[in-house]
């Protein structure tokens, strides 16, 4: 008869190699999860030098309508008056490829717009990379969801 102790010890050092991988990604979760948050809230507050200095140089978004903007756009726009009652996110999911990160969710945006309020959904897929500094988003597309 096989010693128990022999046979669990396998076990037991294939449990303790995960919990560092396992951290990591709980960990990685929790910064994609913030970040999101802080880029939503940039846009609520309009706070283009926010997303001037935390979108990626080559960041670019492909919007509802197919249109391709990058971060200069972005900024630009929101220092040029659009402005969002509410930007936020959910149903956040995330899927790691290595030191890439894909996310998908819905994106609900409140605001006016020449005078009328407006209520729209998004779906959105945005993809991070792992960077020195954390990660980064570096492009973004959103399709416009009909109306419930």
């Amino acid at each position: 008869m096989p010693n128990r102790f022999a046979l669990s010890l396998p076990i037991v050092a294939a449990l303790f190699a995960c919990l560092p991988v396992c951290a990591s990604e709980a960990d990685d979760t929790r910064a994609i999860l913030q970040a999101e948050r802080e880029i939503c809230a940039a846009f609520e507050r309009e706070d283009a030098d926010w997303l001037e200095k935390h979108l990626d140089p080559t960041f670019t978004l492909t919007s509802s309508t197919g249109k391709v903007t990058t971060r200069a756009d972005e900024v630009a726009d929101l220092r040029n008056g659009t402005r969002y009652d509410v930007f936020r996110n959910r149903g956040t999911k995330i899927r790691f490829y290595g030191d890439a990160a894909v996310t998908t969710g819905i994106t609900r945006v409140e605001g006016k717009s020449d005078g009328k309020p407006y209520v729209l959904d998004f779906q959105f897929t945005d993809t991070f990379i792992r960077k020195p500094e954390g990660w980064v988003i570096v492009a973004s597309h959103a399709s416009r969801l009909p109306a419930p």
